[in-house]
């Protein structure tokens, strides 16, 4: 089928805007493509450091032109989602020595986990992590030394700041490794109520701790539907995966055949051989297009409205909320996965996943089907599915229809027809909003309004009773430049409460929200700012505010607000403890939230 017509055209217009920009990004690449590894011009000096420790592959990297694959990894033991990638260089070091090939680390970056900092101090850093990894990245490749990289990343901020990295050394072919799922355990909605329970006082802390234990039980990445697996779903959308990859759990004979394939086929892809595709020929316009599509698809988390800006402008590419808008507008939501559904990635998976989503959004004309991936050009490819026979890894021809209806539907047929993800717009400023978890009847919401500086705030006054009747939450001073933007998910169980015992409840906020926040409306990302004087913070309590998400709106009702002094916050508690004094800088310097909240400047 004809490419869609609005697809056509906001891509049009993203390529028009971002000319000037990509060029200048395009030519520093061909540039470095042209200086090419440096293994050769190092001095015997260099190339002695450089080799010492390679062990068996230092007759190879010093004597021969052999590819030298570069392997950043994030491997933690913090994170459940990056535990198994302490296996993987071995893995990769042995799969590229049988292709005639070396691999060495090139180093390990940082990783922090969202959900173990979630209202907590530590959570003021995590967005400033993204941009952390991807200097820590671009520092282990400056050696110049790789003929092509591997990506071991899943998690929140980390493939976002991985791809940043790979945009900076665009000139190398790069492969995005996943890790996998964890297995299935407690239920995605009944870890929720016990969590609301246990807001409301009605579940004590044992109970709480069993059932998030019995959640988050082993290896592998949260199975909900939050930022982690919307990072794995784009990193096939956008091509940086091998077909099929994504979903595969940890510690399996085909995820290791995967990690295997992607090895080999990193270096593969070098300019040493006749098939070299360097990350700047994948992640064109048309590539951010096919993500974007995939957000509305699967109804993906809010955090990539700004991890996809920033990941498009290390490569010249400028998005605009005003694109993901127009995009959801003619993308049908086809997937149901938490916390937009009962299902769980894995069920997902079984039930077609990514290929058979793939497959039917070619079909509607809703992706760019052309594209350039590390598969070869051409999305069909990832509408095959990888298996193991006879101990081989090969692709088959994966499911043409659904296997379960209530988790994924064809475009002909979806769970509803625009997709997950709303752009606001009026006279409190612009935000974005998550509704493919909002039901209907919660895409308006019209009602006065009390003010918080600080989410505990927002909880004492919970807990003392206050929030009663109709009423917007509204918290500022959660920007970057305030305090780095932290997630406000610890405030859903009690949110959550409150609707459901009837009232009318909405979210504001300069600040995000988890992926996994779904069922009480959340208009966030608020630009401009409190900080930049943003008119969020000229609200007082008992103002009306209007929150729609059906006409796109956020607007105050009460008169004569903009007239008024903005409000003073005393910010010097976010300035230093858990780390915090090493990001002043940071906080001094980061961009807003609608041009990807970055450090790295235009």
């Amino acid at each position: 089928m004809a490419l869609n017509k609005t697809l056509k055209s906001v891509t049009d217009r993203i390529v028009a805007r971002s000319a000037p920009t990509r060029q200048i990004y395009l030519d520093r690449m061909r540039e470095a493509r042209a200086n090419g590894p440096a293994r050769a011009h190092l001095s015997c000096s260099g190339q002695a450091h450089a080799f010492a420790a390679a062990g068996v592959d230092k007759d190879r990297l010093a004597k021969t032109n052999a590819g030298n694959l570069g392997i950043i990894t994030t491997y933690n033991d913090m994170l459940s989602a990056h535990q198994p990638y302490e296996r993987y260089p071995e893995l990769i070091r042995e799969a590229v020595r049988k292709v005639g090939g070396t691999a060495q680390v090139a180093g390990g970056v940082p990783a922090m986990c969202d959900g173990v900092t979630q209202g907590t101090a530590g959570m003021e850093l995590s967005l400033f992590s993204r941009d952390v990894i991807a200097m820590a990245a671009g520092v282990a490749l400056s050696h110049n030394t790789f003929d092509a990289a591997v990506f071991l990343g899943v998690c929140d901020k980390i493939v976002p700041g991985l791809v940043i990295a790979a945009q900076s050394f665009g000139h190398l072919p790069a492969v995005f490794l996943p890790a996998g799922p964890m297995t299935s355990g407690l239920p995605n909605e009944e870890k929720a109520k016990v969590r609301q329970k246990f807001a409301a006082g009605e579940a004590g802390r044992q109970a709480l701790m069993e059932a998030e234990m019995a959640a988050y039980h082993g290896p592998g990445t949260c199975t909900f539907y939050g930022t982690a697996n919307t990072n794995q779903m784009l990193m096939e959308f956008m091509g940086l995966h091998l077909p099929g990859a994504s979903f595969v759990p940890p510690g399996t004979r085909l995820r290791d055949a995967l990690t295997v394939a992607g090895a080999q086929r990193a270096l593969s892809l070098s300019a040493l051989g006749e098939n070299y595709t360097p990350v700047c020929d994948i992640l064109d316009e048309r590539a951010f297009v096919n993500g974007i599509v995939g957000l509305n698809a699967t109804g993906g988390s809010t955090n990539l409205l700004i991890h996809l800006v920033a990941m498009a402008r290390a490569g010249g590419i400028i998005l605009d909320w005003k694109d993901f808008s127009d995009i959801s507008d003619v993308t049908p939501l086809i997937a149901r996965v938490y916390p937009n559904g009962l299902a769980d990635v894995n069920h997902f998976h079984a039930a077609g996943g990514l290929g058979y989503m793939i497959g039917s959004l070619l079909e509607g004309g809703l992706l760019h089907p052309d594209t350039q991936t590390i598969a070869g050009v051409g999305l069909a490819e990832y509408t095959r599915e990888p298996k193991l026979i006879d101990g081989d890894l090969r692709w088959q021809t994966g499911a043409g229809q659904s296997l379960n209806e209530k988790i994924l539907r064809p475009v002909s047929d979806p769970f509803q027809t625009t997709g997950g993800l709303k752009r606001l717009t009026g006279s409190l400023g612009t935000a974005v909003m998550k509704v493919s978890a909002v039901a209907e009847e919660h895409h308006v919401v019209e009602a006065p309004v009390r003010v918080f500086h600080d989410q505990n705030e927002v909880k004492d006054a919970f807990k003392a009773g206050e929030l009663t009747g109709d009423v917007i939450i509204v918290v500022r001073f959660q920007g970057p430049k305030a305090n780095g933007m932290p997630e406000l998910h610890s405030l859903t169980p009690l949110l959550s409460i409150l609707q459901g015992r009837g009232q009318k409840v909405a979210l504001v906020t300069d600040g995000r929200m988890s992926g996994a926040s779904g069922k009480v409306p959340a208009a966030i990302h608020v630009c401009p700012e409190a900080l930049e004087g943003g008119a969020i913070a000229q609200l007082r309590d008992g103002d009306l505010l209007c929150v729609d998400a059906r006409a796109g709106t956020l607007e105050i009702l009460t008169e004569g607000v903009h007239a008024r002094p903005a409000a003073q916050a005393d910010l010097s508690a976010n300035e230093a403890g858990t780390g915090r004094d090493l990001f002043t800088a940071f906080r001094r310097a980061v961009g807003p939230a609608n041009a990807g909240a970055t450090v790295f400047g235009d």
